[in-house]
């Protein structure tokens, strides 16, 4: 049995991870397919790598509160061992999980300033697909979740 509540830890870890969102500026959503955005050109003044977290769901810490309690329960002895192992268990698996979600699902990103052609100033946060330096030309994508990308055309 306690063979059983430790194969439950990494198909929970792996499902973790694979919660995390991607933050791209290639990757969208389906629902975001076919909409209008506007795209304003610019220049990049400063880039700075970030880390990106994701703290927006429990699923790690309710994953290692379960699957903590199932192994906790496991211990042996009478009945109020296998309460309090259960309790202690999911307590500790919770915390763990949440360590896990925290570390699994941060990404790098950097944060762009860019300073747009009529004067203002915007930054956009984004994943490590699309790589910009400072003084390039680009475009800034307004929409449900802004990007920045490579301007090629003329000045």
């Amino acid at each position: 049995m306690k063979k059983f509540a430790l194969f439950l830890i990494l198909p929970a870890l792996m499902l973790v991870a694979a919660c995390t969102s991607n933050i791209g500026a290639n990757q969208y959503d389906s629902s975001g397919v076919g909409e209008v955005s506007r795209a304003v050109k610019g220049t990049v003044v400063s880039v700075r790598q970030v880390r990106v977290t994701s703290n927006d769901n429990n699923a790690g810490t309710l994953i290692g509160a379960a699957a903590g309690g199932v192994a906790g329960s496991l211990i042996g002895g009478g009945d109020a061992a296998h309460i309090l192992g259960a309790i202690g268990g999911a307590t500790l698996g919770g915390i763990a999980g949440d360590a896990a979600q925290s570390g699994l699902s941060a990404q790098t990103g950097y944060e762009y300033v860019i300073e747009l052609d009529n004067g203002s100033m915007v930054t956009v946060t984004q994943g490590n697909d699309v790589l910009l330096t400072p003084g390039q030309r680009c475009i800034v994508l307004y929409g449900n979740r802004a990007r920045v990308i490579p301007y090629n055309g003329a000045y």
